[in-house]
């Protein structure tokens, strides 16, 4: 009986909340075409032809399309959330064809058919004098919205799925290949990652805060075409399965 009374009570207790997905980029295509609020184009170099951004229902998905001709800008948002409630990153994208001559590991060949940037604010105690004075450098060239650290998940032409490498301008970037070749171009593809594990892989040590994300297509070296899409970023629990759109 008094097993019986416990089950009882303990069937009463309430249940730990979800935390609910937190949507971070949802593409809804609207007569103006423009780009929903906050997102918007971010060119790092005025000299580099923009790449060109569009909403688009494609295959069924609502999704913003990038093309990129011997070109480069990302697709950019501010960007805050709470990893100890949210730290995967749910998404979908795809691409027409994987690039035929970019390599990450040089310069030369710094180019991408697509790529999700994440990027990051770090106690100053963590970075050492060095990467302070460089990270200066950086914003005296480029403005101050050059992070402190980022991760980027790219859709790779030659690296093995898993591969992990330091940006060929700087190791404050690292990019970790999720996708590799054209095996599954030309159709949408899932994706989940624990971006806070993944950041503490990056950098070995916890990323301390989120502020914006990015997407793009990268041909600027290579002087390709690529064509891409994204689509349905959302933020959930670590246990949480993604959400359907």
């Amino acid at each position: 009986m008094k097993r019986r009374m416990m089950a009882a009570c303990a069937l009463l207790l309430p249940l730990p909340l979800l935390a609910e997905p937190v949507w971070v980029g949802r593409f809804l295509p609207d007569a103006g075409g423009a780009m929903p609020a906050p997102w918007q184009v971010e060119r790092l170099d005025d000299k580099v032809p923009p790449t060109r951004y569009r909403l688009r229902e494609w295959d069924g998905v609502r999704a913003v399309e990038a093309h990129a001709v011997n070109s480069m800008a990302l697709l950019a948002r501010p960007l805050q959330v709470d990893f100890a409630r949210t730290p995967m990153l749910c998404w979908r994208w795809r691409i027409d064809a994987p690039l035929e001559a970019a390599d990450m590991t040089q310069k030369s060949g710094d180019d991408y058919a697509a790529r999700v940037y994440l990027s990051f604010d770090v106690p100053t105690d963590t970075l050492s004098f060095a990467t302070r004075m460089g990270l200066g450098m950086a914003r005296a060239l480029r403005g101050n919205h050059v992070p402190d650290a980022a991760v980027n998940y790219i859709w790779d032409n030659r690296h093995p799925v898993g591969t992990w490498q330091p940006n060929a301008y700087t190791d404050r970037a690292r990019m970790l290949v999720l996708r590799t070749g054209g095996t599954e171009a030309g159709r949408w593809v899932d994706e989940r990652r624990d971006v806070a594990a993944d950041f503490q892989r990056a950098f070995g040590h916890a990323p301390a805060r989120l502020t914006g994300m990015a997407l793009a297509s990268d041909t600027d070296n290579t002087g390709e075409e690529a064509r891409a899409g994204f689509a349905d970023f959302r933020f959930i629990e670590r246990d949480a399965a993604c959400p359907s759109t």
